[in-house]
């Protein structure tokens, strides 16, 4: 049986998520996650960790929701300089979604919430979710505003006590703090350096590649990164998605 602890489909049997069904938890969280560099100090799944994590959080918080596992790889083509990072079309990553929704639809699920956590899916899930929503007896919800989400990756930083902020996030201060409160043994901590601090031209960085701008793969600083800042960050930005999720609910109720 699913509980606040074990909102995962993944850890569950299918009599479990009949039963969950029947009970009244019918909002399926999808986290659209990547495999790619997130500089020497952080582990390439970053972004999945993270929205594993989130993904649960926000479900808890909800307490009529399940977690799908989270979708990767994702859009990382900029990312491909450095090893180890695995990318697919965009084209693949919207035919990913619309079959998770699908088939979630088919279960009987009536929300179906799309949360991306790396930045190079976000244009895909805003340019899929309106197509599958018309195809699907299914709400879609896609929380996908990158400028949105880095902003309260800052406010969670500033809630965790850390007086530094970042323009653009990538393996800095803000991603490092979410592993950090996640799985503290998967930061290399010997291998935390700065990387690029300023402007960043997307022109470039989709065009030339991540490397073009920062040869480590870092934008910011990591070592201003703490477990208490994570655990902020994670925080703030599930109990503000559970809000909208629960606004977009009622707004399809009325």
């Amino acid at each position: 049986m699913t509980s606040a602890s074990n909102v995962r489909l993944s850890n569950c049997t299918w009599p479990d998520v009949e039963t969950a069904l029947d009970d009244g938890k019918r909002t399926a969280i999808v986290a659209v996650g990547s495999v790619e560099q997130h500089g020497p100090h952080l582990p390439l799944i970053m972004d999945t960790l993270a929205g594993d994590e989130l993904a649960a959080r926000i479900a808890e918080k909800l307490g009529d929701a399940l977690v799908a596992p989270t979708i990767r790889p994702g859009c990382s083509g900029h990312h491909m300089e450095f090893p180890g990072t695995i990318t697919v079309p965009a084209t693949v990553l919207m035919d990913t979604i619309r079959s998770y929704c699908e088939s979630l639809d088919e279960h009987g699920f009536e929300h179906v919430v799309l949360v991306p956590t790396h930045g190079g899916n976000f244009a895909p899930v805003n340019a899929v979710a309106p197509e599958v929503a018309r195809d699907i007896d299914a709400n879609v919800i896609a929380l996908a505003d990158l400028s949105d989400l880095m902003e309260l990756q800052n406010e969670g930083l500033r809630e965790g006590g850390v007086d530094y902020q970042e323009d653009v996030i990538h393996a800095g201060a803000a991603e490092t703090a979410v592993v950090l409160a996640v799985n503290e043994g998967l930061v290399r901590t010997d291998e935390l350096d700065a990387g690029y601090e300023g402007d960043v031209s997307v022109s470039r960085l989709l065009g030339e590649g991540f490397k073009s701008i920062a040869r480590n793969g870092v934008l910011g600083d990591p070592r201003e990164g703490t477990p208490e800042a994570g655990e902020a960050i994670l925080d703030t930005i599930a109990s503000e998605y559970a809000e909208r999720i629960e606004a977009e609910r009622d707004a399809v109720r009325e």
